[in-house]
């Protein structure tokens, strides 16, 4: 693959990757968070907005599902928002039961039962899938019985552990760790089984490109550079630059890349916003927590949540 090509698809499975929650469980469910060490100054990360509606207050933070104990504590406005709200509002809520996520992985993430499509790859292409899941940590024989997106999408999450990105250190967990603290309730936006049917959603032809690629992508070392930046843009709060992440996506028109942003993130948007919009309504103070790169580019869930006639300020 062309390094330009490489780089284009490692944004397109950041993008899946950034986007979905799910693989949180898949890499350490049931497991407690470890409790991150405090750095020295809680600095701007990721992006902040406060969103009103008859005078209700949401605080809409953008996550980022893996992470490194200097990304902790989150700065104060977080923490504050978190002790005064009645509610926080994550894409899935990192207490989600195992039996919950064993029952999605069977209905949405597995291969039929002696499904052996695998076998049919042509033997170059095997070996190098095997080669790769070994690097990532995995155990070939077992893992073979995803379905190729979600294996795809693992062997990206793969990368972002060996450049020492932790799904127990995300957002998500510590957001959740602090408002338990607090006693603050905690409720989730979506469920296991719909973003892993959203990663069921690719025609079969289209699904073992989908792998291919990401194979290509690994092997050219364009995955981790890109995830470096994206962590980079993230934890710094670049809003320049996580808008420039989300232009070059959305330019992308391969199949793959359509898929990433029509099914991955834009439809999911408008849920999203929606069930944001119901707690917003329903509750006087809540802090919202979802994937930051749901909350830029075109058909974010600010503009949405605008369209929904709440009045929505950038924080950061």
């Amino acid at each position: 693959m062309h390094p330009a090509a490489s780089r284009s698809f490692s944004l397109r499975l950041w993008r899946a990757f950034a986007a979905l929650c799910v693989l949180l469980w898949l890499g350490a469910a049931a497991a407690a968070p470890a409790a991150p060490a405090a750095s020295t100054a809680a600095a701007e990360r990721g992006a902040l907005f406060r969103v009103t509606l008859d005078g209700h207050v949401m605080h809409l933070f953008g996550t980022m599902h893996v992470g490194v104990p200097e990304f902790y504590p989150l700065e104060p406005r977080i923490a504050d928002a978190l002790r005064s709200a009645s509610t926080l509002a994550l894409e899935i809520d990192p207490e989600q039961s195992r039996a919950g996520m064993q029952a999605a992985l069977a209905a949405h993430g597995l291969l039929a039962r002696g499904d052996r499509t695998y076998d049919t790859l042509p033997p170059a292409q095997r070996a190098r899938l095997a080669r790769l899941l070994r690097q990532g940590g995995f155990d070939p024989a077992a893992m073979l019985a995803f379905k190729p997106v979600l294996l795809a999408t693992m062997l990206t999450m793969s990368e972002y552990a060996r450049l020492g990105y932790r799904g127990d250190l995300s957002s998500e967990a510590w957001l959740a760790q602090t408002a338990r603290a607090h006693g603050v309730r905690v409720t989730s936006l979506e469920s296991l089984a719909e973003q892993l049917s959203a990663l069921d959603r690719l025609a079969e032809p289209a699904r073992w490109r989908f792998l291919e690629e990401m194979m290509d992508t690994i092997a050219a070392g364009a995955q981790r550079a890109e995830a470096q930046d994206i962590v980079r843009a993230w934890s710094t709060a670049d809003r320049a630059a996580l808008e420039r992440i989300a232009a070059r996506c959305e330019a992308d028109r391969s199949v793959s890349g359509r898929f990433v942003s029509q099914v991955l993130l834009h439809e999911r948007n408008a849920v999203l916003a929606a069930r944001l919009l119901q707690l917003l309504r329903s509750e006087e103070r809540t802090v919202g927590a979802i994937g930051v790169l749901h909350l830029v580019g075109s058909g974010a869930v600010p503009a949405l949540l605008e369209q929904g006639g709440a009045q929505v300020e950038r924080v950061y």
